[in-house]
């Protein structure tokens, strides 16, 4: 986060006065990783709410786009407008359905984490 903040006047490396130049760079992320918290039960299963509800909702817009393209199919005289036609279809439909089964499939995986949190204590082992 400190690489985020602009440095004051006249120290563009970052570095302070106290501070002296091989540990300005020094990574904080084995010290950061030790000092935050774990995810509880309650996150994954949040986590998984809210991805099969996403899937609920993708799998309603793919069912309404399939019923839209059945019942107006494109009519082109032109070959190449009625390929660019089919070819889009093809994408919008395939793009909804793959919305809809990671939706789902993530979770159902976080659904499964969150059972797993359940039955192993606060010392299990790291996923």
């Amino acid at each position: 986060m400190e690489l985020l903040v602009d440095p004051p006047w006249g120290q563009a490396d970052g570095m302070t006065e106290s501070q002296p130049a091989d540990q300005a760079q020094t990574p904080k992320s084995s010290q950061d990783g030790e000092n935050r918290p774990r995810k509880g039960p309650v996150s994954f299963l949040s986590g998984s709410l809210t991805s099969l509800m996403l899937a609920w909702l993708s799998l309603g817009l793919s069912k309404g786009m399939v019923a839209y393209f059945a019942a107006h199919p494109p009519t082109f005289s032109n070959a190449i407008a009625q390929s660019i036609a089919s070819a889009l279809k093809t994408l919008f439909t395939g793009m909804c359905f793959l919305a809809t089964f990671s939706f789902a499939f993530i979770g159902l995986g976080l659904f499964l984490v969150f059972l797993r949190s359940l039955f192993t204590g606060p010392d299990g082992d790291p996923a």
